[in-house]
């Protein structure tokens, strides 16, 4: 994996507007944020290779300090999905091309039969989830 070129003065630029922070309250939170998905709304042919670096470094920003802020609860994996489905707005009935079939979705969501780690990498794709919600 080759490491794509930047323009050094660009990028500074880029980071002398953004001013990228460990964030540590809420309104460096919103700030970064607001980052984030202005970049975010650009066409991706239309991002430079300085915005893409700037991105990823405000993502992972902004990760930390959900992580830190805003951690999911720890709860059983059949929990989780349920807890998901409803957030979502989601039935059953769409886990089945996940998870295999209507039979597997409602062992599973009863707590009858555990998820197994392929069906925990569906359901975390499926999601966007950290698979560590399903297993």
């Amino acid at each position: 994996m080759s490491a794509v070129t930047i323009d050094e003065r660009r990028y500074r630029l880029l980071l002398g507007r953004t001013l990228p922070v460990v964030i540590e309250t809420q309104e460096e939170y919103e700030r970064m944020l607001g980052a984030v998905e202005e970049l975010m709304d650009k066409d991706d042919a239309e991002i430079t290779a300085e915005e893409g670096r700037l991105l990823k470094l405000l993502a992972m920003l902004v990760e930390d300090y959900e992580d830190r802020h805003y951690a999911l609860p720890k709860s059983s994996p059949h929990k989780m999905l349920k807890y998901l489905l409803e957030e979502t707005g989601l039935k059953p009935r769409d886990l089945w091309p996940v998870i295999g079939s209507k039979s597997r979705v409602s062992e599973i969501l009863s707590g009858r039969r555990s998820i197994s780690k392929e069906q925990a990498k569906k359901l975390a794709a499926f999601f966007r989830t950290p698979i560590e919600l399903f297993l």
